[in-house]
This record gives C-alpha cells, structure tokens and sequence, in this order.
C-alpha cells in the first residue's frame, strides 16, 4: 500500500448501520443515527498511514499547541482542563475571560478534500504521504445494512471516513 502510494479500493467502502434514537419517528430517517463500520484491513491501513504522517507532523511541530483533537496523548477532556486553567488565570488576575463556542453541524461530512490536499502540501509533506492519503480520501463508497441487507453501493461526494481509527 505505502510502497504504490494506493489504498486499496474495497477497503474503502464503509458500511452504516442505523440505529434509531430513542423515543424518536421509525419512519423518518432523520431518527436514526448512523454508524460506520470499515473493514478490519482498512483501519490496519489507517494505522499505518497515520504513523507516518504523525512522523512528519512532529518534525514540523504541528499541530499548534491548542489543538487536542487527533493528537497523542491529548483528549477533549485534556482541552477542557487547558480551557477551564485559562479562566481560573483570567480571574485570578482581575481579567474579563470571554468565549464563543462554534458547533459546525456534520463537520466531517463537509470536509473539502481538495482542500485538505492543498493543507498537506503547502505544510510540506513527503510526496508519498499526500498521494497515500488523497487516495485513502478519493472514490468511497458506502452501503446502508436495511432488514438485514446491504443497500446498493453509493459514491461519497465529500467529507471525510468516519469509523475508523483514533488515537490512544
């Protein structure tokens, strides 16, 4: 995979498993959540695509200290502390601490991949990365598993898989 820069293609199709939400409308699909599920060998790719990209990122020194998500050995819980110290040090100090907290509905899903590419190149990533990656990213396919079958194959337009690995 990392040596022809391509991630294989059947690994690539994601199967969603919805799940209705309690007390909610069976007839509406907005009622349901939906959960993705990838194959085994396609988190194994994952994993091995993200070693080295978190190789690069660390000799860049990225990503920048206030992020916490998808960063090792940092959580949401590790951002909240950081938030909840920034405040303490505001009032400690005399000083007015404000917030405004942004909630991007289905951010993932909206993820523009050319962009991403655009990111991976301008912060000077290895060519054999940008290209296993934007092949990770390109022709995705999922099914939606109704009665007990697998709905008819259909092509992601955008946004990014969701699923798969995360960081420990």
């Amino acid at each position: 995979m990392l040596k022809f820069r391509h991630f294989i293609n059947c690994w690539k199709t994601v199967r969603v498993l919805p799940i209705l939400k309690l007390g909610k409308d069976p007839t509406h699909p907005v009622s349901y959540r939906p959960i993705s599920v990838l194959p085994t060998l396609s988190k194994l790719g994952e994993k091995l695509i993200l070693n080295r990209y978190l190789t690069h990122v660390t000799k860049l020194r990225l990503p920048m200290p206030q992020q916490f998500g998808f960063t090792p050995q940092l959580s949401t819980a590790h951002q909240l502390l950081s938030f909840v110290e920034h405040i303490n040090e505001g009032k400690n100090s005399n000083l007015a601490t404000a917030a405004i907290f942004l909630d991007i509905a289905k951010a993932f899903d909206r993820v523009w991949m050319e962009g991403l590419v655009h990111k991976l190149i301008a912060y000077k990533f290895p060519q054999y990365i940008i290209e296993i990656i934007q092949s990770y990213l390109t022709n995705r396919h999922f099914t939606v598993l109704v009665k007990n079958s697998d709905s008819t194959p259909r092509k992601l337009q955008a946004g990014v898989p969701q699923g798969g690995i995360t960081l420990k």
